[in-house]
């Protein structure tokens, strides 16, 4: 009996390491556009991605977007770089999501994977010039 109970104190110690493991290298993506589309595509496609999950987005200059993602008291901000051929999404500041070391919460990488997900499936269903 005893044997039980070294053991599965043992696997409640090992579950519970694993689940303090919440960080996670920051993600920045970069991402190519297939041929036909123009920049204004491309921006619209982006736009339209982080309004469907819920970004703030902002111009911020030519070819670039500024965009914010709040959900309660966590905030990650992002710099989309972006062409007619290809588009980036590279981390900018944030807080309350344990970024230091060139690692992050792994919200926030779940966040700009699905903002990745939705511009590419938005990219799809435009057709080219």
């Amino acid at each position: 009996m005893k044997k039980y109970v070294k053991w599965a104190a043992a696997i409640a110690v090992v579950g519970a390491l694993a689940g303090c493991a919440n960080t996670a290298p920051i993600a920045n993506i970069h991402s190519t556009v297939s041929a036909g589309h123009t920049e204004s595509q491309v921006r619209n496609a982006i736009l339209k991605a982080g309004a469907e999950r819920k970004w703030a987005m902002n111009d911020a200059g030519k070819g670039v977007i500024v965009a914010r993602q709040q959900a309660r008291d966590h905030m990650a901000e992002v710099r989309v770089s972006y062409s007619a051929s290809n588009y980036s999404i590279t981390y900018a500041s944030s807080t309350n999501l344990e970024a230091a070391n060139g690692k992050i919460n792994k919200n926030y990488n779940r966040w700009v994977h699905n903002l990745d997900k939705d511009i590419q499936v938005n990219l799809s269903a435009t057709p080219g010039k």
